[in-house]
């Protein structure tokens, strides 16, 4: 192992992360009492221009009316791009009116640190003016060719502050590399394979390697729930930690795929046993249902339970 470590910054339990438009506030109550882990509240993409200074007013009466923490949810807002008009008046108002309440910032189109850093001094000083006791994180969507060609220093250079997950926003990236597809998240039958699986696993391996959440992104068509559900166990295999739904029947979707199953938590704590009475007779390696583990098979094994015990304390 390398001397060189970087610990994961905040834990939170993310199967899956619910975006609702900041422009129809009938959702907000609906999504609060909708058993995602997550909500993002969003201005970015899901408002129309012509929308987007009400849906601010809209998210901010909504974060300070509904009891997002005592119903178990996880707040994040999408702000505006930074290449926009909307986004300082995003983040001055969200903070100065509702900060209190709010648990991260999700910044669009993030292609490079520079993007990430600039939220986080805006964060920085808001704080300190309104007194906040509570620190906001930061998560970046990578959708774009130049965030995904920046995604390691994105990553390396924000762990060290207030960024805590990237995710993948296919889409957008699909469009910026003009992907021939118009498909959101789906397998693509001229390509033969999994179209997304080197941009997934390029940035899942740069939030690992700086101890951020990898997230993935969006699944377009909400009547073909196994094309989600298989989209979820590419990217939960790749190392993603949840994805988002775009709608509420994708959430139950997402949350089984990225919860451990019985068996799988069972198979973990199987390992660490095996592995702790093979160290007490002063062997660093066993054998489990015929196949041999070691000290890498309890890493892995770790990880499930940890998961397992982190989705347990937050239902």
């Amino acid at each position: 192992m390398s001397h060189t470590l970087y610990s994961a910054t905040v834990q939170r339990v993310q199967r899956c992360e619910l975006a609702v438009p900041g422009s129809n506030p009938g959702m907000f109550e609906k999504a609060l009492k909708s058993g995602a882990d997550f909500i993002f509240l969003d201005l970015e993409d899901a408002v129309a221009p012509d929308d987007k200074v009400q849906a601010r007013k809209n998210v901010i009466g909504a974060i300070n009316d509904l009891d997002w923490r005592g119903n178990g949810v996880t707040l994040s807002v999408r702000i505006n791009g930074l290449d926009t008009q909307y986004m300082v008046r995003d983040v001055v108002d969200l903070i100065e009116q509702a900060g209190h309440k709010i648990d991260t910032i999700l910044i669009p189109k993030v292609g490079v640190y520079a993007d990430v850093y600039m939220v986080e001094a805006m964060l920085s000083q808001l704080e300190t003016q309104q007194g906040l006791k509570n620190r906001i994180g930061i998560e970046a969507l990578i959708e774009t060719a130049l965030g995904m060609s920046n995604v390691e220093d994105i990553a390396r250079n924000g762990a060290s502050g207030r960024l805590e997950a990237l995710h993948f926003g296919v889409a957008d990236y699909a469009a910026s590399n003009r992907a021939r597809t118009t498909n959101i998240g789906g397998l693509n039958p001229d390509y033969p394979g999994d179209q997304w699986h080197s941009a997934i696993s390029r940035m899942t391996v740069a939030c690992r390697a700086y101890g951020l959440r990898p997230i993935d992104g969006p699944f377009g068509d909400i009547k073909d729930p196994d094309g989600y559900k298989l989209a979820a166990r590419r990217s939960a295999a790749l190392g993603c930690e949840g994805k988002w739904a775009i709608h509420p029947s994708q959430i139950e979707l997402a949350n089984e795929v990225y919860t451990p199953p019985p068996a799988e938590i069972e198979k973990a704590k199987r390992i660490m046993v095996a592995l702790k009475e093979a160290a007490l007779q002063g062997k660093g390696a066993a054998a489990l249902d015929g196949r041999l583990i070691d000290a890498a098979s309890e890493r892995m094994a770790l990880n499930i339970v940890r998961t397992a015990e982190a989705i347990a304390a937050r239902i």
